[in-house]
């Protein structure tokens, strides 16, 4: 158990499944206060279940107005925020040309908008404060596009830049950033990617990893000053991979996908 979590106000957004309720529930179980954030009302109940310090708020990530607002409650009733773990995010994948207009712009709105905003309406504070931990989770597809993946993969690839440029344009504040870069992660998010069109390619990875794996990894990076937290030896390997030989890695996926 990490004791240096116990008596921080901790703020989670996604936290109505997946791995913003395995970090709810761990951060909790740890003695922290902790706030959801989600659109997701049955979810977050479902997060809360029988902790009293985890507590809910309804929110639509691409509402500025609304995330300050609910920001703004959270750090009334239970003071400052300690930490942001930003988990919101949606994930169907399709052929770029063929995929629903509004779908492509929603995914950018929530994945990469919802970051923006919740970046401006809890920072300041930190910054002003001169400490806490700003966790951002991009993604292994934040790094290597693949066919089928391409508005996901777009919108990953701008939370990774927004957040490296962060980190640099703050460095020395006090504040620890944390740019997450997992593979496939065991949550609910997978199954909306594998209702619309699954990849091959990430039927010959390795099995999805859990959500445990990925928080401890960020633990250890936040402690270490580590930026880039890469959970696992494929997710590093696959990182310099992609600097190193990105033809290759293309070569790959097309032989695998057929197309």
């Amino acid at each position: 158990m990490n004791v240096s979590n116990s008596g921080k106000v901790i703020l989670i957004t996604g936290g109505g499944s997946g791995m913003g309720r395995e970090a709810a529930r761990r951060f909790a179980a740890e003695g922290a206060t902790v706030a959801l954030f989600d659109v997701n009302v049955a979810g977050m109940a479902e997060t809360v279940g029988t902790f009293d310090s985890i507590h809910s708020w309804t929110v639509d990530m691409t509402d500025f107005a609304a995330v300050c607002a609910a920001v703004r409650d959270v750090e009334e009733k239970h003071g400052p925020i300690d930490r942001l773990y930003n988990c919101a995010a949606i994930m169907p994948f399709g052929k770029l040309v063929e995929q629903d207009n509004a779908i492509i712009h929603k995914q950018m709105s929530i994945n990469y908008g919802g970051l923006v905003n919740i970046t401006q309406a809890v920072l300041p504070g930190m910054l002003e404060r001169g400490h806490g931990d700003f966790v951002s989770f991009a993604s292994m597809a934040g790094i290597i596009p693949m066919l089928l993946t391409g508005a996901y993969t777009a919108t990953k690839f701008a939370v990774r830049a927004f957040t490296e440029t962060l980190y640099h344009e703050h460095l020395n504040s006090g504040i620890r950033f944390a740019c997450v870069c997992p593979p496939a992660v065991a949550t609910p998010l997978l199954q909306q990617g594998r209702d619309t069109a699954w990849p091959k390619m990430l039927e010959q990875q390795a099995a999805p990893i859990a959500p445990k794996v990925v928080i401890d990894a960020i633990e250890s990076c936040l402690k270490k000053g580590k930026f880039f937290v890469y959970p696992t030896r494929d997710a590093k390997i696959g990182a310099i991979m992609r600097r190193l030989l990105p033809g290759l890695i293309w070569k790959q996926i097309h032989q695998v996908e057929g197309f």
